[in-house]
């Protein structure tokens, strides 16, 4: 893989955790993802992730989507990084109308915790429209197990969030098993990642 920085122009948007999560996350999509076709990344940000994850899962197609006010910085990562299968990035906010598309993967890296607890109920509840039966979930991001946080890290991090608003915050991860649980996902692994970050798997049913 290139070592090539992913930030060449100052004048691109950029996200410094991208550059030191994004070799973590390939390991594990790599695996997941080898037999996936079509991925719905929620909250695709400034479109660093998307740039760097497609080029190098080249047998699917990988379709961003953001908020209205935040589609101008996916749109300029990829018009500036262009690959064959990333077509253009889709309007979307989790509380309102979903596209109209089918995928067996959704994936969405350090969103839950920036949503208010609603919309992540809204999140979970709208997968089934999207996700075809037997599809999975992929989650990245800090969560608490058991009411504890992973690493002293993730406490501070937890009161940074909630300060900036109260709605915020790090979720816990049996909360996220019950959202799941109620569309027919279950959860099938939890990767520890670098940093106190979690890469978490729901599978839906294929009945």
């Amino acid at each position: 893989m290139s070592s090539r920085p992913e930030r060449d122009d100052g004048k691109l948007p950029d996200a410094p955790s991208t550059g030191r999560n994004r070799e973590p996350i390939l390991q594990e999509l790599e695996r997941l993802l080898a037999h996936s076709r079509r991925v719905l990344e929620v909250g695709s940000g400034t479109g660093q992730h998307a740039t760097y994850f497609a080029p190098r899962l080249p047998q699917l197609t990988w379709q961003t989507s953001e908020r209205r006010e935040n589609l101008h910085e996916v749109q300029a990562w990829l018009a500036h990084r262009p690959a064959d299968n990333l077509p253009p990035s889709l309007e979307l906010d989790v509380t309102g109308t979903w596209p109209e598309l089918q995928v067996d993967t959704v994936f969405t890296a350090n969103t839950l915790h920036i949503m208010p607890a609603a919309a992540v109920e809204i999140f979970f509840r709208r997968l089934p429209q999207i996700l075809e039966p037997g599809g999975q979930l992929i989650v990245y991001g800090p969560v608490k197990i058991a009411g504890e946080y992973i690493g002293p890290g993730n406490a501070g991090f937890d009161v940074w969030l909630k300060e900036q608003d109260p709605l915020r915050g790090i979720r816990d991860l049996e909360w996220l098993d019950l959202l799941a649980a109620a569309q027919d996902l279950s959860r099938v692994e939890n990767n520890f990642l670098p940093a106190n970050n979690q890469l978490m798997v729901w599978q839906r049913s294929r009945t």
